[in-house]
């Protein structure tokens, strides 16, 4: 299995269509073989989802995230556990432990770019973005 994180500094970066980079685990027998970071190749939103399907991702674990991106993830057959805050390697770990506490019905509408995308995680975008 392998499992990608929106990563920034160690953390779960909470704006899926913004993140620069990922970080990629490979995953054996419940146990964390590999991790590295990519970039995302200048490319932001639904093409993200391509880049982690190309890169053989199977599940993401993300911040806040649209619904276009995730309808792309959905085709591309990657499981999505988004409204995830905090450090990457340890919702990776609990995740594999099966106790990663997200949101099944995380929403993130950044259409109307009028807000700091930075604090996304501090107004709310882990259950419906609405600030």
């Amino acid at each position: 299995m392998r499992i990608a994180v929106t990563y920034e500094n160690g953390q779960i970066f909470q704006h899926f269509g913004h993140t620069e980079n990922f970080k990629i685990y490979d995953v054996s027998e419940g146990k964390v073989t590999d991790s590295k970071v990519i970039g995302n190749n200048g490319t932001g939103h639904g093409a993200l989802a391509t880049l982690l399907a190309e890169s053989g991702v199977d599940v993401l674990i993300c911040g806040g995230i649209g619904g276009g991106a995730q309808m792309a993830l959905a085709q591309a057959g990657i499981k999505l556990y988004g409204g995830v805050t905090g450090d990457a390697d340890a919702a990776v770990e609990a995740l594999l432990k099966e106790n990663l506490n997200y949101n099944p019905d995380v929403k993130c509408d950044h259409h109307g770019e009028h807000h700091e995308h930075g604090n996304c995680g501090s107004g709310g975008c882990g259950s419906s973005c609405g600030h």
